[in-house]
This record gives structure tokens, C-alpha cells and sequence, in this order.
């Protein structure tokens, strides 16, 4: 399962014109679940997620999770857009291929799982909407942008 993150000032995603999804400050969560992911390949990259260290201090370094920044006064809000296309393959031509993507049904049940999951462990969670045509909008802060994997379960890459 892999996720690209961008620390956002804030970002909002749309379907059909409607507002479905919207951040103040905190992280949007590109996500995309592979073949051969499960529930624990979810689960271990919102615990990275969650913990990973990439908001400033006081001191300008990056020492604060998406967690901590209830207690700074800042929203601290995660952003979940499904996003199978993380999963291209351009090596073999100008056209990509998805076939690393988990098939349709699979990356929804990994989708909706990793929110819900997310929804216990975090206090501020929007969506967008998987499977449709979305338009998201984002003020990048930093600019940050961090790409994740969780390896299968056999460590094998992919």
C-alpha cells in the first residue's frame, strides 16, 4: 500500500462542482492499495501516517505529527483521496499501466477500511470519493511532499 502526502495549509476536494471534502491545515493522503495488500498493510502505514514527524516546531524543524498539532492550536486535519494511479507503470511505454493497482472492490474495501481506521484514531478525517472524477485543490505548505510504501507482508518489493 503506498500514499503520497502533502503537508497542506489546507485543500478540499470536489465532485461535480460539490464541495466533499475539506482541510484546514494538516495532511492530504493520496492512497492507493495495491495487489496483495491487506488490512495490516493499512493499518501500518496510517500508524506511520499519524506519527510521522513533518510539522514545525518552534524552532522551524520538523518535529511535530499531525497528532501534536491539537495541542499547538492548528486543526491537524487528514485529507483521504483514493488515488489508483499511484500505482502507474511508464517503464514499458509512453502509456501507463495500472497492474499493480488492487482490483476495483479491493481498493475500496482498503480504502473505506484505512479511513475508518483512521476516523478511531484521529479526531479531524475528510474524504474524498472513491472511484470519481475529483477535483482537489491544495495550498502545498513548505512545500512538503513525502512518498510512503508498506512492503508485503514477505518483504518482497514490488
Amino acid at each position: 500500500m503506498m500514499a503520497l502526502l502533502q503537508r497542506v495549509s489546507c485543500a478540499r476536494v470536489e465532485v461535480a462542482g460539490k464541495v466533499v471534502g475539506e482541510i484546514g491545515a494538516g495532511l492530504l493522503v493520496l492512497l492507493c492499495a495495491e495487489r496483495g495488500d491487506s488490512n495490516m498493510q493499512s493499518d501500518k502505514l496510517l500508524a506511520k501516517i499519524l506519527k510521522l514527524r513533518i510539522f514545525s516546531d518552534a524552532a522551524g524543524k520538523m518535529n511535530h505529527s499531525v497528532q501534536d498539532m491539537d495541542g499547538l492550536g492548528q486543526s491537524g486535519g487528514l485529507l483521504v483521496v483514493s488515488q489508483f494511479t499511484l500505482a502507474a507503470d511508464a517503464a514499458g511505454g509512453n502509456r501507463p499501466s495500472f497492474t499493480a493497482a488492487a482490483a476495483p472492490t479491493e481498493g475500496r474495501r482498503l480504502y473505506e477500511h484505512f479511513v475508518a481506521q483512521a476516523r478511531l484514531q484521529h479526531p479531524l478525517v475528510q474524504t474524498g470519493e472513491f472511484a470519481a472524477d475529483m477535483q482537489v485543490s491544495l495550498v502545498n505548505d513548505g512545500p512538503v511532499t513525502i512518498p510512503l510504501r508498506v512492503a508485503p507482508p514477505d518483504g518482497s518489493p514490488r
